[in-house]
């Protein structure tokens, strides 16, 4: 009589890599909600927090340590751009996507020099999104057409002619300031959010006025808006 075969032991189908972690800045809920639906269709992506504003954007990074950060640009409290500077120096490991209305060459070039590894436009993130969050974890860039002939296009104009990125107009502690005084925060009110004296506050305040050669709060608002710093 021959000995029974041994039992086979179930293998089952091999795990694959664990879905990346993804943590969502916008201040339109109902365009986090839209997304959001987008990137949990997905069996490798999965959204772990949101945020409305740029601020918060960091609080949730610092909790959840996401693996890729999608950020909107124009948000409350601090831009998409001023969030990713942010999380590019105290969380490296998270890479940053931009996600934004703006197709403007100034955002572009503020994006990649803030750390985001890709620019997506709204218009199309039904198409473009979900392959940008897959090159971006690959260390790819993502970048859309239009910015990749921007990139060209600089690149040629500086070799030409010798150049270097020209500086911004404004320090980004200054574009802090600009911003939060812009959504009509009091002197006080910013020396809170930003741990600062608000003889800091005004100081700051004063050369914003005389850098951009404005005159009062007012144009400080109508510049903000200008560069995208909020919304009108």
């Amino acid at each position: 009589m021959t000995d029974p075969a041994p039992a086979r032991t179930p293998t089952g189908p091999a795990e694959g890599p664990p879905p990346t972690r993804i943590l969502l800045a916008d201040d339109h809920a109902l365009v986090r909600r839209g997304v959001r639906l987008i990137l949990d269709g997905e069996p490798d992506l999965t959204v772990v927090a949101e945020a409305d504003n740029g601020a918060e954007a960091i609080e949730q990074a610092r909790a959840h340590e996401p693996d890729l950060a999608i950020l909107d640009i124009a948000m409350p409290r601090l831009t998409g751009l001023q969030a990713a500077r942010e999380l590019s120096r105290t969380l490296p490991q998270t890479r940053i996507l931009i996600l934004t209305m703006y197709d403007n060459e100034q955002f572009f070039f503020e994006a990649l020099g803030a750390g985001a590894s890709g620019y997506v436009l709204k218009s199309v993130a039904d198409r473009d999104l979900v392959e940008a969050c897959r090159a971006t974890m690959r260390g790819e860039p993502f970048l859309y057409p239009g910015a990749v002939n921007a990139l060209i296009r600089n690149y040629l104009e500086l070799a030409r002619d010798g150049r270097s990125l020209p500086a911004k107009a404004i320090t980004d502690r200054e574009e802090e300031i600009l911003k939060l005084v812009a959504e009509g925060h009091t002197s006080q009110q910013i020396a809170d959010l930003l741990v600062i004296s608000p003889k800091t506050v005004e100081r700051h305040r004063a050369n914003l006025l005389a850098k951009l050669d404005l005159k009062d709060r007012l144009e400080l608002t109508r510049y903000a808006i200008r560069v995208g710093l909020i919304e009108p």
